[in-house]
Formats: structure tokens, C-alpha cells, sequence
């Protein structure tokens, strides 16, 4: 069941972020691209998926749990490494676009991006 609200969170975000890009607006089509690439960070967690944690898996727990063996359950760091990354790149890009957006409304009085496009 969570699997199948995890995947409609995604879908709903995927499709938040499509809708917006195709909005006339270049302050919309910039939050677009970001709702877009958190969609996909979102997508690449919940594919990491999470498994039973063993001394050869995780090393930290050699050693650890002779008494009682309690299979512990831990989530791909590496995943979880790469989507960190993306975060930060993301917020980054998404910052630089608010500013290039600002600077094209300061130089040409508009958002629209039609209006943009019809100027020689």
C-alpha cells in the first residue's frame, strides 16, 4: 500500500512539474524544472529500496549482535549519496535560474515567454 502512494506522489510531482513548464510564465517554467528534478530524487529513494543489513553488507555491525541476531534493515547509502548531491546541484541551478529570470524582466519588462521570444 505505501508503495502505491509513494508511486502517486511521484506521479502527481511529475506531472505538477510538466503542467508548469508549459505555462507561458518563465518564473513557472523555472519552478517546473525544480518540482521536475526533486520528482526524480524522490524516485531514485524509493527505488534504493531497503534490505537486511548483514556484516557483509553493512560493516559496521561485524561484530556487533552475537547474542541476539536481529536483522537490522538499512537503505543504500550510495542512493542516498547520489540524491544529496542532486539536491544541492538542483537548489543551486534553481537559484540561478530565479536570477537570469530577474535579470530578463529587468531588461525586457516582461515574464511572458512568448513576448520574449517575438523581440528582435
Amino acid at each position: 500500500m505505501t508503495g502505491v502512494i509513494l508511486a502517486g506522489v511521484i506521479g502527481a510531482l511529475f506531472a505538477l512539474g510538466t503542467f508548469l513548464l508549459l505555462r507561458r510564465d518563465l518564473i513557472r517554467v523555472v519552478w517546473g524544472l525544480a518540482i521536475i528534478s526533486q520528482a526524480a530524487n524522490v524516485y531514485l529513494l524509493a527505488m534504493g529500496g531497503i534490505a537486511e543489513g548483514t556484516a557483509e553488507t553493512v560493516p559496521v555491525l561485524e561484530g556487533h549482535g552475537h547474542e541476539i541476531h536481529v536483522p537490522m534493515a538499512v537503505a543504500d547509502p550510495l542512493v542516498q549519496a547520489l540524491v544529496l548531491t542532486a539536491i544541492v546541484i538542483g537548489f543551486g541551478m534553481t537559484a540561478f535560474a530565479l536570477v537570469l529570470s530577474y535579470r530578463v524582466y529587468e531588461e525586457h519588462g516582461t515574464l511572458d515567454v512568448s513576448k520574449l521570444g517575438d523581440r528582435e
